[in-house]
């Protein structure tokens, strides 16, 4: 496949309204919205690429090298890159996000496996952690907020890590589940191909999800540190919506049984949460918090 095409003509079709969690929903302010989703087609079309199952290695990485050229202003080649280069200087923003996510997917391309929860964790600092920084520089929040922020966003990629290991596995050869982790369980990653996951994969899955849950209550606390209450509002919903996936996987098998929601329990759940945000910045004190 030539590397001539614009990175848009690998895209798989999905699109913001298929994740897991809200991208730029009602919730956050219009002003505020076209950055985010100028950001959100530019790592989609870049998440595709690394993913693309007709692509090798090579194609990849220079798909990518385009997209990085076009956001820097080496070249106006991939419009996704234009917009967002564009999007960015308008704002006053810093393209390190794009570029960190950039990083992930190059190591997408070319790292299959995962030693260790460290390894997994230092992955999700490429490929999570600057999705939320991003978000909170567009809302000009303090970088005070990074920390628990980086929390949550590891907890929403390892959230579809565990949902997607029989696929990523079957169809891309990519492992996420820590291979000291499955061995411990007595599991292999040959495991992760069955119909049904056996007693010790399952074990293995379960405990991710639990330890995943440990980190989610220490980033719990981010809405209550967001000063714009539109997109503390959001991460109450996105939050809520983590602790659901993670009972999920904490009880059921991903290879066999749903572990998702469709639309409508997505936006069930997520106005449960936006409800428990609510109440939580209505009781705060007169004066704790400046929206």
């Amino acid at each position: 496949m030539s590397v001539t095409l614009e990175a848009a003509q690998l895209r798989s079709g999905k699109g913001s309204g298929d994740e897991n969690f809200p991208v730029a929903s009602w919730l956050v302010a219009p002003p505020h919205r076209r950055p985010i989703l100028a950001f959100y087609e530019f790592v989609r079309i870049a998440d595709d690429i690394a993913d693309h199952p007709s692509l090798n290695a090579g194609d990849k990485l220079a798909h990518l090298d385009r997209l990085e050229a076009s956001l820097l202003g080496r070249d106006d080649h991939e419009p996704a890159g234009v917009t967002l280069r564009e999007t960015l200087r308008e704002r006053e923003l810093s393209p390190r996000h794009a570029q960190d996510l950039l990083s992930a997917f190059r190591q997408d391309a070319t790292k299959r496996r995962y030693s260790s929860w460290d390894d997994l964790i230092d992955y999700c600092s490429y490929s999570a952690m600057p999705v939320g920084r991003f978000v909170l520089d567009v809302h000009g929040e303090s970088r005070a907020t990074w920390p628990a922020s980086d929390k949550v966003c590891t907890v929403l990629q390892i959230i579809n890590h565990l949902q997607d290991c029989q696929q990523d596995y079957r169809n891309l050869d990519r492992v996420y589940v820590p291979l000291d982790a499955l061995a411990a369980a007595g599991s292999s990653v040959e495991a992760l191909g069955d119909a049904r996951a056996t007693s010790q994969l399952l074990g293995c899955l379960h405990g991710l999800a639990g330890r995943t849950g440990v980190m989610l209550e220490d980033g719990g606390t981010l809405p209550s540190q967001i000063n714009d209450w539109r997109l503390s509002l959001e991460i109450s919903a996105i939050v809520t919506l983590a602790r659901h996936f993670l009972q999920l996987l904490q009880h059921r098998d991903p290879l066999s049984e749903r572990v998702r929601l469709g639309k409508f329990g997505v936006a069930a759940v997520g106005a449960l949460g936006v409800a428990k945000g609510l109440f939580l910045r209505l009781g705060r004190a007169p004066g704790s918090s400046a929206d």
